[in-house]
């Protein structure tokens, strides 16, 4: 039978300024998903970073 072994992503805490309108918008978008501020903000920058073209 396998094991499940609990693994725990890396990260690094960080602070960022952001207008107000945009953390609103963010807020809102998480909520409607059902995801936390940091989740939504993370799944984002992945999708960004994935979807640039070549040579930025």
């Amino acid at each position: 039978m396998p094991y499940f072994i609990p693994k725990k992503p890396e990260k690094e805490v960080i602070s960022m300024r952001i207008s107000i309108d945009t953390l609103a918008e963010i807020d809102l978008k998480a909520a409607q998903i059902g995801i936390s501020r940091n989740e939504f903000i993370n799944q984002c920058i992945h999708f960004a970073l994935a979807n640039m073209e070549n040579g930025q």
